[in-house]
């Protein structure tokens, strides 16, 4: 599965929603999976959309062909816009499903990692950080993506703002300790998503 994540900065906040909902197209697209996003919670003006596919060629044939039109509809509302792409490696929880209808909020950490430490990223990755996560009350379910050059992201549904704070509040020091995340990662990003269920296509 291929991950899209995108992120701008929105200029024209109404016209940018009504573009959004042109995106409602998508599902006839082969290969699409689902797509959903809302506005930071840190900064008002930034959106984030997330859009999953079955494969890198599924997705290809759809930028070659149908993206430009569905599109359209949103240019001039925003600036600033950044498109990352990731393969999915593993869920966090079992049973990924693209679904936004039951989430709140989406945590989102976009990692980039040192070379000669990718692999101890990714093995706590696994056996730390997930079972923390899996294991907490409000959990959902997430994914886990990497791109080339030592990109990860990180993607974590939850059912409500508040559970993902305790969470936060709780466990992530800890955790960030016993996974040595320090000396695993050169940098990271990540932000909290309140879900615009008009966004939500499936």
């Amino acid at each position: 599965m291929l991950v899209k994540w995108i992120r701008c900065t929105v200029v024209d906040r109404p016209g940018f929603e009504r573009g959004q909902r042109k995106w409602a197209g998508l599902p006839g697209e082969p290969g699409f999976r689902g797509q959903g996003g809302g506005w930071s919670r840190g900064r008002p003006d930034v959106a984030h959309v997330f859009a999953f596919w079955e494969s890198r060629a599924f997705y290809d044939s759809f930028m070659a062909r149908s993206h430009d039109r569905l599109a359209a509809a949103q240019s001039g509302t925003y600036r600033d816009m950044q498109v990352r792409l990731f393969e999915h490696r593993f869920d966090v929880k079992v049973g990924f499903e693209p679904r936004f209808s039951d989430a709140d909020v989406v945590r989102v950490a976009h990692c980039r990692v040192r070379p000669d430490r990718v692999d101890h990223f990714t093995l706590v990755q696994e056996k730390v950080w997930n079972p923390a996560m899996a294991g907490s009350p409000g959990m959902l379910r997430g994914v886990f993506g990497e791109a080339p050059g030592n990109e990860f992201l990180v993607l974590s549904m939850w059912d409500s703002a508040a559970e993902h704070g305790k969470y936060r509040v709780e466990r992530v020091e800890r955790l960030g300790l016993r996974a040595q995340t320090e000396a695993d990662v050169a940098a990271i990003a990540g932000d909290v998503v309140r879900v615009e269920s008009a966004w939500t296509v499936v």
